[in-house]
């Protein structure tokens, strides 16, 4: 199995977090950590259930794969999510020294990894990410636009 298969099959198991997000009125952005080929922790999005700004996928996903290894320092693990990271998850992802990021699709509204920042190029930093962009892009940004769809008609018909 090649890196694109490997990348496709733990992106799918971010969108079914994504999805748990969703079924939950969260915005459908799904995380999985993964280390020596095997799933070690799994988020979705959780800033509405528990009004906490910080409770994106990425966060809850690092934070739960922290405490799974050990260690704050997750060298050897790759973090696939649904939805490009923005500065804050950017921040932690270079913080927790993850060496890969698989991402789905931009965020053109707070992406940190080139739609409106790019810190994965900044060289002050003393960590670099290896960045993987696009994979199952239609399918992880479908996801999101179904839902934003879905809370304008929602909001549209209650007024």
């Amino acid at each position: 199995m090649d890196f694109l298969d490997r990348d496709r099959i733990f992106m799918a198991e971010a969108l079914r977090e994504a999805k748990n997000g969703r079924d939950r009125d969260e915005v459908p952005v799904g995380a999985v950590i993964v280390h020596d080929g095997a799933v070690i922790a799994a988020a979705h999005n959780l800033r509405e259930t528990r009004q906490d700004p910080t409770a994106h996928a990425e966060m809850l996903a690092i934070c739960a794969a922290a405490d799974r290894l050990g260690t704050w320092r997750l060298c050897g693990c790759t973090l696939y999510v649904t939805l490009e990271p923005c500065v804050m998850c950017m921040g932690a992802i270079i913080l927790a020294r993850i060496p890969r990021l698989v991402y789905g699709c931009r965020d053109p509204r707070a992406g940190a990894v080139g739609s409106i920042y790019n810190l994965t190029e900044d060289n002050r930093f003393n960590h670099r990410v290896e960045v993987t962009e696009g994979v199952l892009g239609e399918i992880c940004g479908g996801i999101l636009s179904e839902f934003f769809f879905f809370l304008r008609s929602r909001k549209k018909t209650a007024t």
